[in-house]
């Protein structure tokens, strides 16, 4: 199984991965947690996207050992969580989208209690992400399995 949780920061992608990972023996992939570990900074968008690669190949392994697994990258695109379901698919996985969302007021209240970025994540900053995010449509999620639970 491969669940891709989506959403912008603050919509609860950790909260419900790591439940996902912990009922259902699910290896979770998390970029942030990966670059921090590391001492990367959060805003370092190279560095994301060489751990989201990294995190890729353990997927595709993970997939191709019958494992389950729960990806935690925002997944903003749509173009990025057709190319998981169709990697998944081609693996043999059930693949679940999982979309997360508040109003932009309730994530900032969320990200600035959580105090993990530095420069902190700004109310500007949710607005604008928000246009770029792409929600998933219906026809989107119809194209996703059903989530188990």
């Amino acid at each position: 199984m491969l669940v891709v949780v989506c959403g912008l920061p603050g919509s609860g992608k950790t909260t419900l991965a790591r439940r996902l990972a912990e009922r259902g023996q699910l290896v979770r992939l998390c970029a942030d947690d990966w670059m921090e570990r590391r001492g990367m900074s959060l805003w370092d968008l190279e560095a994301r996207a060489e751990v989201e690669r990294e995190q890729h190949g353990v997927m595709l392994t993970l997939l191709d050992e019958r494992r389950g697994v729960v990806v935690e990258w925002g997944t903003w695109f749509r173009r990025e969580r057709d190319a998981l379901r169709e990697v998944g698919r081609s693996r043999g996985a059930r693949v679940e989208l999982r979309f997360l969302d508040a109003p932009d007021e309730e994530l900032w209240r969320r990200i600035a209690g959580r105090r993990r970025e530095d420069p902190p994540i700004t109310l500007a900053d949710l607005r604008s992400w928000r246009e770029l995010f792409e929600v998933p449509t219906e026809q989107e999620l119809a194209l996703f399995d059903e989530p188990e639970d």
